[in-house]
């Protein structure tokens, strides 16, 4: 009997506990929303289950068919009032439920929003802890504390708590930027000269030690013997800049510090720069000049680019990769890895093109063995020293192979000085002249004996391909010469030209139409009213218009290359800046003149008439025609 009582006790707390289970579930719906639905426990089903349930434990015999039929109207007595029960006071609860359902969720939510509150309170106190150990030169502490911090704002749920997004984006900001300004400050520190670019010793960086050790053990060589006259001027630059002196040796990689190296991208100098990012970085280019190829200029270019680069990626192995690929292409990568900042180089190493991949651990490699030349048996020989030289400004053209024989000097130590000269011509215009120091006496006293040079730049027209075209069918077509066409697109004789693609013909002694001549030539005294739209350059917009890059930013007033859509530019012709520079005068042809004529009456000579005009001796001038005149 006592057993079966027991039984009965145990079916009795069962179903209670199903009962608090059931309005567990009502509440958990009522904070939802949902609907509470009335718990309905099938009475069969919870016979049945205990009932079998009862009789595998039981240890007596198993009872007769009437003693069953009993015991279950006896369980399902109770049962049933106790379900009744149960029922009841969730439906007499539910109206109560609501209320204290709202308390409780207010004091759960206004506990979870201090929470939040707490973990931004908390963010915040990191980057100011950051700041302070950023003052005393502990950088890495600094670096830690910021981690944290970032860790702390991203454990609060956007969605959860959208009151918080802005907090968390702000902070954001500002561990972003700390973490910048760290990394821009690392060479000066309260502790002394920070170790700028660690030297990381991997797979990738040992590869590179071995090929410039072994296959390239004599381009190495010999670059380092070339580096010997450029270094002292670029580290010089470095200092003043507040960059590390690693970075002088970065021409050994670029071009093995030779001042006219060329690459297959058309990238030019010491410092390999593609026009585009030369005329960013103020370095011009016209048919007598290149500063590209200048060493000095093309230095504090690279300086200026390379402390724009440090300035948005933060370290000096991912800036290099962007010297060498590109901004835009090491961003796009980052930005397709779903990071949301970047601590070095490495994380993003596999996904960049295979020569801007080998670019750095290359660079590193190079370090790495100018610190240890002995351990590789690396021999410097016969290495160029710095030529000390003075600058005079000269305003009229001559050639450097006139000037070297009157002061009686190598040609090729002039045109060393003065590398940016493409054809060892000075322009018409006034030049800054390099001349060694020991010469520059003798040249000031025979530079009025020194012959000018007049020498008209080429005039070219554009041919595109079409199907069938021959260099050579083409070379006749314009009479002129296979080389002079592979010479202007650089391009080799046996190169397969495809249809379409546009040619640039050399037609100096050619009567050929000039249809290089600009779209929207101005005329000299005139000024053009612009707006800039999309797709815009400075450079295109000279093109366009007959000018240049230089006279656009002067008319303008403009600190840099970059343009908006919609902004209004001032136009006027190069001509014109020259002519107000010079003292000139422009003149209007009339029928029956010829070049010689209109030279002779004003007193010019006819090759510095053309020069100015950019004509050919074959050259057919129009009546009314606007021409510059001295």
């Amino acid at each position: 009997m006592s057993g079966y009582k027991l039984t009965i006790l145990l079916i009795l707390v069962w179903i209670t506990t199903g009962c608090q289970q059931a309005y567990q579930n009502a509440s958990s719906n009522t904070f939802t929303g949902e609907p509470v639905n009335p718990v309905n426990i099938p009475q069969e089903t919870i016979v049945h289950e205990n009932s079998s349930s009862y009789i595998d434990n039981q240890t007596a015999s198993k009872p007769t068919s009437s003693e069953k039929a009993q015991q279950l109207a006896t369980i399902n007595e109770p049962i049933n009032m106790e379900r009744e029960s149960s029922l009841n006071n969730i439906t007499e609860d539910k109206t109560s439920i609501p209320n204290s359902e709202q308390a409780s969720e207010k004091e759960d939510n206004d506990s979870d929003q201090a929470a939040a509150q707490e973990k931004i309170d908390q963010a915040l106190e990191l980057c100011e802890y950051a700041q302070q150990m950023w003052e005393k030169g502990k950088l890495q502490e600094a670096l830690s504390s910021l981690d944290s911090a970032y860790y702390s704002i991203i454990e609060i749920d956007s969605e959860i708590y959208p009151d918080f997004n802005q907090q968390k984006e702000d902070i954001r900001f500002l561990i972003s930027k700390r973490i910048l300004e760290i990394y821009a400050s690392r060479q000066i520190v309260a502790n002394g000269q920070h170790n700028e670019i660690p030297i990381t010793l991997n797979k990738y960086v040992k590869d590179e030690i071995k090929i410039l050790t072994g296959r390239d053990r004599k381009f190495f060589e010999q670059s380092l013997e070339r580096s010997q006259r450029y270094r002292p001027f670029i580290v010089a630059e470095l200092k003043k800049a507040g960059l590390p002196e690693e970075i002088s040796w970065l021409p050994l990689i670029e071009s093995g510090f030779k001042i006219r190296a060329l690459s297959r991208a058309r990238a030019l100098g010491l410092w390999q720069f593609i026009p585009s990012t030369g005329y960013k970085f103020g370095l011009s280019r016209n048919y007598y000049i290149d500063e590209r190829l200048d060493p000095e200029k093309a230095t504090i270019a690279a300086i200026a680019y390379l402390k724009e680069l440090h300035n948005l990626f933060g370290d000096w192995t991912t800036a290099l990769a962007a010297y060498n690929c590109g901004e835009y292409r090491v961003l796009r990568i980052i930005r397709r890895q779903k990071i949301n900042y970047l601590d070095n180089f490495w994380d993003l190493f596999q996904s960049l093109p295979r020569e801007t991949a080998r670019y750095v651990p290359k660079f590193l490699a190079t370090l790495h063995i100018i610190n240890n030349l002995e351990k590789y048996n690396i021999k410097i020989g016969k290495s160029l020293s710095p030529i000390k030289y003075k600058t005079f400004e000269i305003k009229k053209q001559v050639s450097l192979k006139d000037i070297a024989k009157e002061i009686n000097v190598s040609s090729k130590i002039l045109k060393d000085l003065n590398p940016e000269l493409r054809y060892a011509l000075l322009p018409s215009e006034a030049y800054q002249l390099k001349i060694p120091e020991e010469k520059a006496q003798l040249f000031l006293a025979k530079i009025d004996k020194i012959k000018t040079t007049y020498s008209p730049p080429p005039m070219y027209v554009y041919h595109r391909v079409r199907k069938g075209d021959t260099l050579s069918g083409i070379a006749r077509k314009y009479r002129t010469s296979i080389r002079a066409i592979s010479n202007a697109n650089h391009i080799n004789r046996k190169h397969t030209i495809i249809a379409g693609k546009v040619l640039k013909i050399p037609s100096r002694h050619s009567n050929v139409k000039n249809t290089a001549i600009a779209s929207h030539k101005i005329k000299p005294g005139k000024t053009v009213e612009y707006k800039v739209k999309s797709g815009d350059s400075l450079w295109i917009i000279a093109r366009k218009f007959g000018t240049t890059t230089k006279t656009i930013m002067s008319v303008n007033k403009l600190n840099n290359t970059t343009l908006n859509i919609g902004q209004t530019l001032y136009l006027t012709s190069k001509e014109q800046v020259k002519i107000a520079k010079n003292g000139g005068s422009t003149y209007r042809v009339r029928s029956g003149d010829s070049p010689f004529l209109i030279a002779k009456r004003h007193n010019m000579n006819l090759n510095r008439f053309l020069a100015l005009n950019h004509l050919s001796k074959r050259s057919t001038i129009f009546p009314g025609q606007t021409l510059i005149v001295e």
